[in-house]
Parts: structure tokens; C-alpha cells; sequence
């Protein structure tokens, strides 16, 4: 098992083919989705075809950056995944944070443990000079989150979905946390870092 990173409650590592069972009834249940696609699910042989491969190339390139299944470390259970990657664009330094978990691992803090972790490795091992998340407002859990990983909010946009979503009309957020507020907030011992 390729090991990215450990928390005291999870394990980030690489996804392997044979993980394709578990992303497909995570983007099967449309409360996952809700805010993503509408709720409709990812079909499996997207997932298989183009979403998997193109995850598993982050490890080819043998890329610091990428996305990595969440496994409880009690139980050995997938719980979902995590990524954090510069998009196509960006400066190479300001990596996106993602996560998106099965609704049974929702509440528990996995989110954000995973989220602070990563924002941590970013910082300590990646050189980013800022990392940052987005979602639509009305995501108020998601956004939760974010804040509790330390990020604060930024803007407000308008980001073009492909499946029409409630609440799209309020339109989008974006949250982030530069190296300077993060070194301040490690500095005082606040949970932001």
C-alpha cells in the first residue's frame, strides 16, 4: 500500500483499480452528489474509463500532487477520497483541496482532519504558497469544513455547471489559506494550521 499520508484517524493512500467498487457507490448515493451533479451518479464506466486513469497518472509522473482514497485507520474501511492539485492554469504552487466522502463518515470531522493534514503537507513538504477550495454557497457543510481547515473566504463567483443544481443561482465560493496565514496561525497555536 502506498502510504500519502496518515492522520490519527485515517490513511490517504494511492488508488489502485480494484478501489473502482467503492468510487462508483460513493458517486452512486445522490446526497453525495447533491452538489456536484444534482445527484445524479457517476456511471461506472466513466469512472473506470476516465476518472480512475486519469488519477492514477498522478502517481505515473510520479507527481507530488494528486488525489488519494481516505481509509479509516481502525477499520480498514474506504470512506472516500481527498485530492490536492494545482487545476490546469494555476500557478504550480496554489493547489486546489478537494474531499468528497461516503454520507456515513459526514459529521465525524474526517473532512477536516483529512483537509488540515493535507494543507499541512502542502506547506511542510510541497512548497505551496497557497492552497485553496471551492463550492457552491449553498454547500454550507463543505464550506464548514474549509474553515476549519484554516482557509477563509475570498470571493463569491459564478462557475458554469454542466447538470443544472438547486441553489446554483446563488452561485459559488472560493476559500483559501496563504503560507504567511498559516505560519501566523501555527505561530499561535491556533487550529487554522
Amino acid at each position: 500500500m502506498h502510504v500519502y499520508l496518515e492522520t490519527s484517524r485515517l490513511i490517504l493512500r494511492r488508488f489502485t483499480p480494484d478501489d473502482l467498487d467503492d468510487l462508483v457507490a460513493l458517486d452512486a448515493d445522490p446526497a453525495v452528489m447533491r452538489y456536484i451533479t444534482g445527484g445524479r451518479p457517476t456511471p461506472r464506466d466513466e469512472m473506470r474509463d476516465d476518472y480512475l486513469p486519469w488519477w492514477l497518472a498522478y502517481y505515473d509522473r510520479g507527481d507530488a500532487w494528486g488525489f488519494w482514497a481516505a481509509i479509516e485507520r481502525d477499520t480498514g474501511a474506504f470512506l472516500g477520497w481527498f485530492h490536492l492539485r494545482p487545476n490546469e492554469g494555476d500557478p504550480p504552487d496554489e493547489p486546489e483541496l478537494g474531499y468528497r466522502l461516503l454520507r456515513a463518515a459526514w459529521g465525524r470531522g474526517y473532512a477536516t482532519e483529512g483537509s488540515r493534514a493535507l494543507v499541512d503537507k502542502a506547506f511542510v513538504e510541497l512548497g505551496a504558497r497557497r492552497v485553496y477550495a471551492t463550492t457552491m454557497t449553498v454547500n454550507v457543510g463543505s464550506r464548514r469544513v474549509m474553515e476549519k481547515a484554516g482557509l477563509r473566504f475570498v470571493r463569491r463567483f459564478t462557475m458554469p455547471w454542466p447538470d443544472r443544481i438547486e441553489g446554483e443561482e446563488h452561485g459559488d465560493v472560493e476559500y483559501a489559506i496563504t503560507r504567511e496565514a498559516w505560519e501566523a496561525a501555527r505561530a499561535t497555536g491556533s487550529p487554522a494550521g
